[in-house]
């Protein structure tokens, strides 16, 4: 799909992945691209940089986003894309509480989740769609350290799957965005964090790959080209990945010894 004469709506528009999508989309020429985020003077600000409209919205709420999808068809037009961008980090593993668990269950999977549900019967009444969905790499091989992250990045992948697998047939198209570290908010001051081990990209690059998949109508988005030999080795020999990732856990993790 190309993005010239699209109406492209980007979560998580403040900062990162997500401004970089924007300003990267608006050199497509797109009818009209809207910045979203829980900060609403950073959606404003990019919103600015892109001539593009601002929403304060908490993708943790269902009524926001549904309010989000309501009032862009109606004021602005069809949405043609719709990136699910906004995302949340959380360390620790299962002795985070319940209600950390809850919180990022609610940001890095729900969110994409009642996009869908309330954007899927809209984009199969005029023949297709596109959506994009940033996971991480994490969601394709594990994250040291952070139990919830991993877990509900793999969730992400998972319902990016099943959209694609599902509604392929209707015309609706589905990215998921799995890079490894970004120069982001979440990752500042995490330059040695093992997610870092194969470099940090500026969002710049990221957003560029999205394009270019999008484009190419391509399903995985890798803007780490490695995170594919990973996920092979993984496929081919579980035991020995485990044995891998352990090691990684002995290099980067903390102790656990307090449970």
């Amino acid at each position: 799909m190309e993005l010239k004469g699209r109406v492209i709506v980007i979560t998580g528009a403040a900062s990162g992945i997500g401004r970089a999508m924007a300003l990267r989309f608006a050199q497509e020429a797109p009818a009209h691209l809207v910045c979203v985020d829980i900060d609403g003077a950073g959606a404003e600000a990019t919103a600015a940089e892109v001539g593009g409209t601002a929403f304060r919205v908490d993708v943790a709420s269902e009524a926001e986003i549904a309010g989000l999808i309501a009032d862009v068809e109606r004021d602005i037009g069809p949405i043609d894309l719709f990136c699910s961008n906004a995302g949340i980090s959380v360390e620790g593993g299962v002795e985070v509480p319940d209600a950390d668990w809850q919180r990022i269950w609610e940001i890095n999977v729900m969110s994409h989740v009642r996009a869908a549900r309330h954007l899927v019967s809209l984009m199969k009444a005029r023949g297709g769609g596109y959506l994009l969905n940033t996971a991480s790499a994490a969601g394709l091989l594990n994250q040291v350290g952070a139990a919830p992250y991993g877990v509900t990045k793999h969730a992400a992948v998972g319902l990016a799957e099943w959209l694609a697998m599902t509604y392929g047939d209707d015309g609706i198209k589905v990215s998921v965005l799995c890079p490894q570290a970004v120069r982001t908010e979440m990752m500042r001051g995490l330059e040695d964090h093992v997610a870092a081990i194969d470099g940090m990209l500026e969002p710049e690059p990221v957003a560029e790959a999205c394009v270019q998949a999008i484009r190419d109508e391509v399903f995985l988005v890798l803007p780490h080209p490695q995170v594919r030999d990973y996920m092979q080795g993984k496929a081919q020999d579980y035991d020995r990945w485990i044995g891998g990732m352990r090691k990684l856990n002995r290099r980067f993790g903390t102790s656990n010894d307090s449970q």
